[in-house]
């Protein structure tokens, strides 16, 4: 059977072959057709190797992804799949070959190449495993630990409870399963959106795979063969969302120099050589950076090293500062990879829990269901059995005590009213997490569930798009309580407080309230009992978005006002200021006029986009995420919304931020980005006879 590509109305592939090897080379060829750009940008992320073209912006990455040994554990990981699942392993090559088949054409169509004057370098087999990991090694937040440090070293245990929230950096989703029961046609949906990074091009392609073991649609991740995260077989569908479990450890390390290179203190009591060689990170138009890499029975040092925290200063009392991390795929050499395949065989649930079983990074709550009546509702993933004190902050490497003991079973949960709901709050996952986000989001689609006994796929956009804001409670109580206020601030409280709670993109009363909440959080922040935590130790540039304060007091608000004591702060006073602040230079439009989208890219257009604005707000349902007290630009939100529809495949429906193509300038570049504002999907194709034929492969 000769390899096909085909395209419906929105440029999106739908692929026929005759293998599934046959298809993966398809599968990478038409990724480097469309995405060219996006593979080798993402290439040299995964190997630390992006200053060399991006210049110095991109050194702070390219540091910790050398430091983090990332493209070294990839190779490593594939090897393992080598040797344990070489059909897959193969199948990867398969991949890797379509990409590297296609990068010359698509870097023709790419107007980046041209500017930066790069020309696409070869994948490796184990790229796609470096892509993998370059994309979720921070998926899991383990820079929380250092913020947790932070905040106690200077406020002490009981303040971290303060700040335990979704906080910058992190990833999440919405999902949800109504079963056969609770819909019109007898048969599941599965709906929602994931929230990461807005990216341009998209972080995920929707696209079709069919062989004759499988016909598959779903949305892929560029640069890694197959559908692993949202995907629709025909006869069972499979989602997932962000667990917030910790599964990656930081140690404090006691190093020291010998003239044989580094040495590291065991929990034993013995010093131990530490793997150590230097490389070299090339910049565009700067001169190379030296950069140390060594590594310990933990992990990597990715922090300091034997003399402490680079351009820092220590405590004379205290050993200099290294930090090592530990992460699964480091010690197991498994990335998981070996569900891929599986996860595309599937037939019914059992098949898809089975796979899953064989996940490992990063870890997510998976929701399934099948044609059958079959449903699903797990974690899945690798999360290690160790000490307690591991979870939550840095842990002293040369005490006993803190190794990890294997790998800890993951939870399982079942439905409630015919109903499953996840939205990154503490659910099956709460055992394996510390910090989740808060239960808005979660209560509000349940909630939305519960108002209406049947439903079906179509009915679903209507959550997707909720703007329903329940955070600002804690706000609007302190609003409520105040008095002596200018006749201007009085007529603000009393707007905001018959404010219909709705983060609308023209909603006036909306951008009020974002104005009054950012002027509450820089308040805050600047208040004398936060001052410590102003300025943080001298960490590699690449974790500070964890360690800023104004982000941390914006995203714990409701936290920190309603706490019973804040150090002494006046927390009605800083309310009262910020009202009259804002009701002395009150915002002159409504909320999408700052609200707007910021996808990041790595090279930005040389005319720039008239981003639109947005509906929605970080605990809202429609999660789209500026910085309170910062920035109300939202580079974070719904990298895709998907409904999948278990009684007729062709029902389900599936919407991108942007489109399907990289390509600037594309019809499918940006043609569905009005469709994702309005909160419309469009159709997932099944009929070949509906699709225009592009080539044979």
């Amino acid at each position: 059977m000769a390899t096909e590509i085909y395209r419906d109305a929105w440029g999106i592939p739908h692929l026929r072959a005759g293998s599934a090897a046959g298809l993966a080379h398809a599968q990478g060829l038409v990724t480097a057709r469309d995405r060219a750009w996006q593979l080798e940008v993402e290439r040299h992320r995964a190997r630390g190797t992006s200053a060399s073209f991006l210049g110095e912006s991109a050194l702070a990455w390219d540091r910790f992804a050398r430091r983090a040994r990332l493209d070294d554990t990839a190779r490593r990981c594939f090897e393992h799949l080598e040797g344990q699942d070489p059909e897959t392993a193969a199948w990867v090559r398969a991949y890797v070959d379509g990409v590297n088949a296609g990068l010359a054409r698509g870097a023709d169509a790419a107007p980046e190449f041209a500017r930066t004057g790069l020309t696409p370098g070869r994948w490796e087999p184990w790229t796609p495993l470096g892509v993998w990991l370059a994309t979720h090694i921070l998926f899991a937040g383990f820079p929380a630990k250092l913020w947790r440090e932070h905040v106690v070293s200077h406020l002490g245990a009981h303040a971290v409870r303060l700040f335990a929230t979704d906080g910058p950096g992190t990833s999440g989703s919405n999902g949800w399963l109504v079963s056969g029961e609770r819909t019109v046609t007898g048969r599941a949906v599965i709906a929602g959106d994931p929230h990461r990074w807005i990216e341009d091009p998209g972080v995920y392609q929707q696209i079709r795979l069919s062989c004759p073991e499988f016909d598959v649609v779903g949305l892929a991740v560029p640069g890694v063969p197959g559908i692993a995260h949202f995907g629709h077989t025909g006869t069972v569908a499979w989602a997932i969302t962000n667990a917030m479990a910790d599964y990656q450890d930081l140690y404090r390390e006691r190093l020291r120099r010998t003239g044989a290179g580094v040495e590291a203190l065991d929990p034993d009591g013995v010093w131990r050589r530490a793997a150590r060689h230097t490389e070299a990170v090339e910049v565009a138009g700067e001169e190379p950076v030296e950069v140390e890499v060594i590594e310990t029975g933990r992990g990597p040092v990715v922090i300091g090293g034997p003399e402490g925290l680079d351009g820092g200063t220590t405590d004379p009392d205290l050993p200099p500062v290294a930090v090592s991390l530990r992460y699964p795929p480091r010690v197991t050499g498994d990335l998981g990879f070996g569900a891929l395949l599986p996860l595309l065989r599937a037939r019914r649930v059992a098949d898809v829990d089975r796979a899953f079983d064989r996940w490992a990074e990063p870890v997510n709550v998976v929701q399934a269901a099948d044609t059958e009546g079959g449903v699903l509702h797990r974690v899945a993933g690798f999360v290690p059995l160790r000490a307690e004190a591991n979870r939550l902050r840095l842990v002293p490497a040369w005490e006993p005590g803190h190794e990890w003991r294997g790998r800890q079973e993951t939870p399982r949960a079942g439905l409630t009213d015919g109903v499953a709901v996840m939205a990154n709050q503490r659910g099956p996952a709460a055992p394996l997490g510390v910090e989740f986000a808060p239960p808005h989001r979660h209560d509000r689609i349940a909630a939305l569930l519960a108002g209406k006994e049947r439903w079906s796929a179509a009915d679903m956009p209507a959550l997707h798009t909720d703007t329903y804001l329940a955070s600002a409670t804690a706000l609007l109580d302190h609003l409520e309580s105040l008095d002596g206020l200018t006749p201007e601030a009085r007529a603000l409280r009393d707007r905001l407080l018959g404010w219909d709670r709705r983060m609308d993109a023209g909603s006036a009363d909306a951008a009020l309230y974002a104005a009054v909440r950012g002027a509450v959080v820089r308040k805050l922040a600047a208040h004398p009992a936060f001052a410590a935590l102003a300025t943080p130790p001298a960490y590699p540039e690449v974790f500070l978005p964890w360690m800023a304060l104004v982000p941390r007091v914006g995203f714990a608000l409701e936290h920190l006002l309603a706490a019973g004591e804040l150090y002494g702060i006046d927390r009605p006073a800083a309310v009262r200021a910020a009202i009259e602040e804002v009701a002395a230079r009150p915002p002159a439009g409504v909320w999408g006029d700052t609200h707007r989208l910021a996808p990041w890219r790595a090279l930005e257009p040389e005319q720039p986009y008239d981003e639109p604005g947005l509906s929605g707000d970080h605990d809202c349902v429609l999660c789209t995420s500026g910085v309170p007290g910062l920035t109300d630009r939202a580079a974070r939100g719904p990298a895709a919304r998907y409904v999948w529809d278990l009684a007729r495949r062709e029902d389900s429906r599936w919407v991108v931020p942007l489109g399907a193509s990289g390509v600037p300038g594309s019809p499918h570049h940006r043609d569905q980005l009005p469709h994702w504002l309005a909160g419309d999907l469009v159709p997932v194709v099944t009929d070949w006879a509906q699709l225009t034929k592009e080539t044979d492969v």
